[in-house]
């Protein structure tokens, strides 16, 4: 039998891939929390106000707890 040469999948579109988690999702399922107990949680509001210029925080949740980010902040000291 003859060997066929090539890659048998040349033209076929490539599998996306799998998303990853932010932090801050990590951090949500690690608290076992849903969208819902976001603002009444303290704990998370606390992790947010320790590392909401390191990791993503949703802005509609930085916007319900009225916290900004700082545009230049560096973690390098």
């Amino acid at each position: 039998m003859k060997r066929r040469r090539g890659n048998p999948n040349w033209g076929n579109p490539i599998p996306p891939a799998p998303a990853l988690l932010t932090e801050f999702e990590k951090q949500v399922r690690q608290m076992g929390l849903t969208k819902h107990d976001y603002v009444a949680s303290l704990e998370l509001k606390r992790w947010c106000e320790r590392n909401r210029n390191r990791f993503y925080v949703p802005e509609w949740l930085l916007k319900e707890w009225e916290m900004g980010v700082e545009p230049t902040f560096s973690d390098v000291a």
